[in-house]
């Protein structure tokens, strides 16, 4: 739990955190059913794109269960970037 918070020390939890957090941010601040253009929207498309830099840092040199786990949490971690982009951009492509 130490190394959670030591930013020198790579965390998964860490990133995968950010990346759920910047996720549930990102569905009041684009007003979901409506989908609103809103500047603030860069704050949750940052902190997906932090959460995915902290858990590629915890990637191993030799493969393991838990380089097989911290490939999943990127991939998690891509979607999670994707779909707040597409919150993000959705506005702009209707109009």
């Amino acid at each position: 739990m130490t190394s959670f918070f030591n930013l020198r020390a790579p965390s998964l939890l860490r990133g995968n955190l950010l990346a759920l957090v910047s996720l549930a941010i990102s569905f009041p601040l684009a007003k979901f059913p409506f989908d609103q253009a809103n500047p603030a929207m860069l704050l949750p498309i940052v902190g997906a794109a932090a959460g995915m830099v902290e858990t590629f840092r915890c990637i191993r040199a030799r493969w393991s269960w838990y380089h097989g786990a911290v490939l999943i949490s990127l991939y998690m971690d891509a979607l999670v970037l994707t779909m707040i982009l597409f919150l993000a951009l959705y506005p702009f492509v209707t109009k």
